[in-house]
């Protein structure tokens, strides 16, 4: 017997495309656009696996999800939303959701998903949430954003160590806080050390404490970052400046889940949670030397990458208004801004990310002179953008495009198809031997979907290539 899917969900275009691509797959899938149609579907039948929206026309389908653990606590449930947030990837990771999937997703990934888990046994008890629990430190729906919630969302439960990854300025501290905010040790402490403040002659002491009389200078013992941590996160900022000696001792005490104090002889037990970060290349580290390659394996067992603002720009508007929310609460001016402002601010480079948006905005509420900012007060206090002036943008693709056109003459109207479709293969191609034939992975670094990518394909007689 087939196993049985109800799918709730109230968009119908939606519910079409997973229903089809479910019975293909040999499900039988029971669709319902409602809360109260679930309850009585749910009341009067037994289904292998649920697949729900959350914003419904008659409730929240993540809130109600405890109704649905008491008639069906065995069943895997999969989260659907378009409300692309940390909180939504958090309270469907905290309501033992066995995936949750921002839209738009991939087909294919979502239905393999439902492979996995109807091959897995059901969820258990729901653990629930703290209701004092912080506010999502986290600003931002793009695409670029939801791996980072997801990953964020996979270890809240566990201790696996975290290696977050990104450029300065990107919130790499931000993902740290998250996971120990929002896991299971919230109620321990929470100690960050940023090992590139700290030199290279007292770092061991700094991270594993001293003994008395260890070295000129310790007049007493102190109890180092690992101690002051226990039973919480230990939060080893810029961990690619940590000097060679000192990854030794780190790795040491990883491994080992002991430490020693500088100068004394005795083995402390640690129960930590480690979450590094880095915005250094630690691989060319090891090639080079100056990087363990065995610490970083114990380091890199989730890794975390934090996209750089200019890869993630449609966030750029509501991260601008919520820091200048932010400057009111701290005394500044109350400001709004206009679109202008918006199309002025997304078309900047934002070499700082996210932190030098977050002080650009401090900067204009303070200095503007009107109450709602526009593009001209954006360029007043900022100076102009830092786009690429003409000679700096025509690159390699600038100047193939300029030639093609110069030596082709194509009839009104097909100029645009004519020079996609110039551009395409050269570049399924390229992507597509980046990633091993990998579609599924050439098509989230294309930024397309799935069907999308394997449709052009297909049009475009690339058809050799492997699907995943």
């Amino acid at each position: 017997m087939s196993a049985q899917v109800l799918l709730v969900e109230d968009d119908r275009s939606i519910a079409t495309v997973i229903g089809e691509a479910l019975r293909e797959e040999g499900y039988e899938v029971v669709p319902c656009t409602s809360l109260a149609r679930r309850d009585e579907l749910l009341a009067t039948g037994r289904y292998d696996l649920m697949v729900t929206d959350v914003m419904l026309a008659d409730g929240d389908g993540l809130t109600s999800l405890g109704s649905v653990r008491d008639r069906a606590p065995d069943m895997p449930v999969i989260v659907l939303s378009a409300q692309n947030t940390l909180d939504t990837a958090v309270r469907a990771s905290e309501s033992q959701a066995f995936e949750y999937f921002p839209k738009p997703f991939d087909i294919d990934e979502f239905v393999r998903a439902v492979g996995q888990a109807l091959a897995r046994p059901g969820p258990g008890a729901s653990e629930g949430r703290d209701e004092t629990s912080q506010a999502m430190p986290f600003i931002g729906r793009s695409p670029a954003m939801q791996g980072v919630y997801r990953m964020i969302t996979r270890v809240l439960r566990n201790d696996l160590t975290v290696l977050v990854t990104g450029e300065s300025g990107t919130g790499k501290e931000l993902v740290a806080e998250a996971v120990h905010q929002l896991g299971h040790r919230r109620t321990g402490p929470f100690v960050a050390v940023n090992t590139a403040a700290i030199p290279r002659e007292l770092i061991e002491s700094e991270l594993f404490g001293h003994e008395r009389g260890a070295f000129t200078g310790a007049v007493s013992q102190a109890i180092g970052k690992f101690e002051q941590a226990n039973g919480g996160t230990l939060f080893l900022d810029e961990i690619g400046d940590m000097p060679p000696e000192a990854q030794t001792r780190l790795l040491r005490a990883l491994q080992s889940g002991r430490i020693r104090r500088v100068g004394g002889r005795q083995e402390i037990a640690i129960d930590v949670r480690i979450v590094a970060a880095t915005n250094r290349d630690l691989q060319a580290m090891i090639a080079d030397g100056t990087f363990r390659e065995d610490l970083f394996y114990r380091l890199n067992v989730v890794p975390i990458h934090l996209p750089p603002l200019r890869e993630r720009r449609e966030d750029i508007a509501a991260l601008a208004r919520h820091f200048l929310f932010q400057a009111e609460e701290e005394g500044l001016p109350r400001r709004s801004i206009d679109d202008s402002a918006i199309a002025a601010l997304s078309a900047r480079e934002w070499r700082g990310n996210v932190r030098e948006l977050r002080n650009a905005m401090f900067r204009v509420a303070l200095v503007s002179r009107e109450s709602i900012i526009d593009a001209g007060t954006i360029e007043d206090s900022l100076g102009q953008s830092e786009r690429a002036g003409p000679a700096e943008s025509k690159g390699g693709l600038a100047q193939a495009v300029e030639r093609w056109l110069a030596t082709t003459r194509p009839p009104d109207g097909t100029l645009y198809h004519q020079a996609v479709a110039e551009l395409e293969k050269p570049l399924f191609a390229h992507v597509l031997e980046r990633t091993r034939g990998n579609q599924i992975a050439a098509a989230r670094l294309l930024g397309i979907n799935r069907n999308t990518l394997r449709k052009r394909l297909t049009d475009l007689d690339m058809g050799g290539f492997r699907r995943e």
